[in-house]
């Protein structure tokens, strides 16, 4: 057999090895923390450039421009940015913005208040916090204190916070969701000088043509890109701040849970594929598996790594470039719009975005998020305070005077450090006067037992993987695929699998007991692995066939189940997953601890390796 010889073997496994290594890649490449990171790196180039020699400016205000017939853009390289590349950036918000609404927190009423009112109170309270302190002059600056720097704030959020409130990130996700729809607005609506309505008027249409390729159920990304470059073109030829048409057009495209409808297609293509390997048909596969993503899904995974390596690194050198001599210090130090930016970023979103959560949480005690109490939305709170990208933008909007807005750009960098800083302490404190139990369902409550639980693999494999499920079509699809591809990959000798019950429904309860039946006469995988390869409902007819098919004592395996002897046993397994938010899901525990990441053959491969 071709499979059986050595040297194909070490060849399909180096494949495999790099295979995997591209997709760790671009795991690590997704990783908030190292986006942020990135940015902080951006950040510490730009003030080094600015600070060594004196190409940094001349460098950033050179122009160039394109001509098309009477029609002109001509741009300093930082408005290139600002306005075009960062473009891209808002686009993203776009489409956070459309995906949280839709599919996300936001979509449930109940779920959205809290983030959303904490926003507005993060809102609100640094605007009157900075109008306070800066005010008079520098009034019209005071939309740099509105906004939080998700890359920033959620980046540091895996650095500072404790690691067993996962709810937080997704609070935390909500809030700057809300935050970004207000700072556009206020970009779109208060720093635009001058209006062209028949530029706007063209831009309009363009969104139009964006909506009908939505309506007309278009799934490739070129037509959206092609209506995309215009639309952004009319933007900035209208006065408005050409970065809102991103947001704008992102809100328009397709976004949908994933639809299992959607998932045979591929499939079927695949096995296709797997007969005849040929180019048109490996054109296919990739047609059909993007078919089955909806648009939204598929752009956020792809920009983001350009977004956070490149699109908003390139701003914060293009923009964080201060002077940092005595003379700008202390210019700063004594200035209001500096300390109004600092004191609206640090103290008035961390105050503004914890009182408004606490009156939610006090008037409305249901829309309290599960594992989320008052120290870590406060941590998240102080958080907010990093400002950075926006604030750095809005600076450029409406500060003119180069000494003023270098004040700001100080302002801003000392925000984002005293908010970091101030979100540490929080966190901890908040540990120390009340830690934070972790979320029921977090580690495996009942320790194996090898003579009782259902075990596939030798007894002492080095690595466990506790299941809770139950025979319902996701488990039969997708998760016991994964299963039996790791299975199969690392060898009973390394990996032990543990089967316990998880039935919500009443399909689920009938496999429930068809499994202990067949356990009774020693089959429990046998027909574990009949029952996967089933399609359709599960029921007492079909549940006879799989133990005929096996071999079992067809009469013996009938009374045990009728009379429900193993009832006990079920329910003591579902009884583990109470107040856990399992739903009907699978949950998985490696070694003690539930497995997080999207249950896939890959994953938990790495995992275990």
């Amino acid at each position: 057999m071709p499979g059986d010889n050595p040297v194909t073997e070490k060849i399909e496994e180096r494949e495999l090895r790099g295979f995997r290594r591209g997709l760790m890649a671009q795991r690590w490449l997704s990783s908030d923390t190292l986006a942020a990171l990135a940015l902080g790196l951006a950040t510490v180039v730009a003030l080094v450039w600015a600070n060594v020699g004196a190409s940094y400016e001349a460098v950033w205000s050179s122009e160039f421009g394109l001509r098309l017939g009477p029609v002109e853009f001509q741009l300093t390289l930082r408005e290139w940015i600002d306005e075009g590349v960062m473009s891209v950036f808002f686009f993203m918000v776009g489409l956070d913005v459309r995906r949280e609404l839709t599919v996300g927190e936001l979509r449930s009423g109940r779920r959205a208040v809290l983030p959303v009112v904490a926003a507005l109170g993060g809102l609100v309270l640094p605007a009157l916090v900075f109008l306070a302190v800066a005010g008079g002059e520098y009034g019209d600056a005071w939309g740099t204190v509105i906004s939080t720097d998700t890359a920033f704030a959620v980046g540091m959020l895996a650095v500072v916070a404790p690691r067993n409130a996962p709810r937080l990130r997704v609070f935390l996700l909500a809030l700057a969701v809300v935050d970004d729809i207000a700072a556009l607005a206020v970009i779109a609506f208060v720093y635009t000088d001058q209006l062209s309505p028949v530029a706007l008027g063209l831009a309009a249409l363009g969104l139009l043509g964006v909506w009908g390729l939505e309506r007309l159920h278009v799934w490739r990304p070129l037509p959206y890109a092609v209506l995309g470059i215009y639309t952004w073109a009319c933007f900035q030829a209208s006065g408005v701040h050409a970065t809102l048409a991103g947001v704008l057009i992102a809100l328009l495209m397709p976004v949908y849970p994933l639809r299992g409808r959607d998932l045979r297609p591929a499939e079927r293509v695949f096995n296709l594929f797997h007969q005849a390997p040929r180019p048109d048909m490996a054109r296919r596969v990739h047609d059909a598996v993007s078919y089955s993503v909806p648009l939204n899904q598929r752009l956020s995974s792809a920009l983001t790594p350009y977004v956070n390596y490149l699109v908003v690194p390139a701003f914060a050198v293009s923009n964080a470039g201060v002077l940092l001599t005595g003379e700008t210090l202390g210019a700063a130090a004594g200035s209001r719009l500096t300390w109004g930016i600092v004191c609206g970023l640090v103290a008035g979103k961390a105050v503004g975005i914890t009182l408004a959560a606490t009156l939610v949480i006090k008037l409305m005690p249901s829309s309290r998020l599960p594992g989320l109490d008052m120290p870590r939305i406060a941590g998240a709170g102080a958080l907010s305070g990093m400002g950075f990208t926006i604030s750095l933008l809005v600076t450029g909007l409406a500060v003119d005077d180069p000494e003023s807005a270098d004040e700001a750009r100080v302002g801003v960098l000392a925000a984002s450090l005293l908010a970091l800083l101030l979100a540490w302490v929080v966190f901890r404190v908040g540990e120390r006067l009340r830690p934070l139990d972790p979320p029921a369902g977090t580690f495996l409550d009942r320790e194996i037992d090898p003579d009782n639980d259902h075990i596939r693999g030798e007894r002492e494999a080095p690595a466990t993987l506790v299941v809770y499920a139950g025979m319902n079509p996701a488990y039969r699809r997708h998760t016991a695929r994964a299963l039996r591809e790791a299975f199969d990959d690392l060898g009973a000798e390394r990996l032990r699998i543990v089967w316990r019950h998880h039935t919500l429904t009443d399909d689920t309860r009938t496999a429930a007991f068809a499994l202990e039946a067949a356990s009774a006469q020693g089959q429990f995988w046998a027909m574990h692995d009949e029952l996967v390869r089933m399609d359709g409902q599960i029921d007492t007819d079909s549940t006879r066939g799989a133990a005929e098919r096996i071999g079992l004592d067809v009469d013996a395996f009938e009374r045990r189940r009728s009379r429900q002897t193993d009832r006990e046993r079920i329910d003591n397994d579902n009884l583990d997953l109470e107040g856990s938010e399992a739903g009907e899901r699978p949950l998985l525990y490696l070694d003690g601890q539930r497995f997080a990441e999207p249950v896939n053959s890959f994953n938990l491969i790495s995992a275990i390796r």
